[in-house]
């Protein structure tokens, strides 16, 4: 069974840092490009980060650049996003999928919460 099982999230002050990884497992994702998605409640779900195989070709969403960074580990299987400055607005329940996104990969998600 191919999975994708994001963890790492949890409650954090304004201004704190958490990191995401994101476990795959049933295949390889190592030419795929991933990315992290997150959505809100009463938000539909939308593209944070990406990164290509090469780790070459990154992108951010605007809201997150300079705050966020995408990483990989093709032979881990692994995709991580390490958040700082972590913001209000930033709390969601955080995705990691192929680009474009394959319904038959999305997990849970784990939840972000950014509140004092």
């Amino acid at each position: 069974q191919v999975q994708l099982v994001e963890s790492g999230g949890g409650l954090v002050q304004p201004g704190g840092s958490l990191r995401l990884s994101c476990a795959a497992s049933g295949r390889s994702f190592s030419t795929y490009i991933m990315g992290w998605y997150r959505q809100a409640p009463g938000k539909e779900r939308g593209r944070v980060a990406s990164i290509d195989w090469t780790k070459r070709d990154i992108v951010y969403a605007d809201s997150v650049k300079g705050r966020f960074t995408i990483s990989r580990d093709r032979a881990q299987n692994m995709l991580s996003l390490q958040m700082n400055t972590l913001k209000p607005e930033d709390t969601a329940n955080y995705y990691c999928n192929t680009i474009p996104a394959r319904n038959k990969y999305w997990g849970q998600g784990t939840q972000v919460t950014v509140s004092s």
